[in-house]
């Protein structure tokens, strides 16, 4: 299955935004990207790419497509990262809070200029997986 690639983008674009604002006004905002992250992993369904279906102009076929399990897996990522975040603000590891949110904010802002962190990390595991697979036989 594929994602058309602005939906994508409106998903990375929600991530870089709310986690700015989040920043820079109240930490508490980091909760809506992790939860629509949570939601997504659950489900199977982002509420982000959900609403901006209804504002694609053509469609969904007629744009470059993105792997959906690549999606997932990005997903992952950051909503652990959101998550390890959210904890450390509420202990009060203030630095590391930063650490992770920073993380996804470069991360999304990356995928959204053209370079995928998140593939990059999938196809080096996918391939450590086949050498271990093929080194066995």
């Amino acid at each position: 299955m594929t994602i058309p690639k602005p939906l994508v983008q409106s998903n990375q674009l929600f991530i870089v935004l709310t986690v700015i604002l989040a920043l820079i006004f109240h930490k508490a905002i980091l909760f809506l990207p992790f939860a629509a992250g949570v939601l997504t992993l659950i489900t199977g369904k982002n509420p982000v790419i959900l609403v901006g279906r209804r504002f694609l102009k053509k469609p969904a076929n007629h744009y470059i497509q993105e792997d959906r399990a690549q999606q997932i897996f990005n997903q992952w990522i950051a909503t652990i990262c959101l998550g390890l975040s959210l904890l450390a603000f509420l202990f009060g590891f203030t630095l590391v809070g930063y650490a992770f949110s920073i993380m996804v904010v470069a991360a999304a802002g990356v995928a959204l200029m053209g370079y995928c962190i998140g593939c990059t990390i999938r196809y080096r595991y996918m391939m450590w997986r086949h050498k271990r697979a093929n080194a066995a036989n």
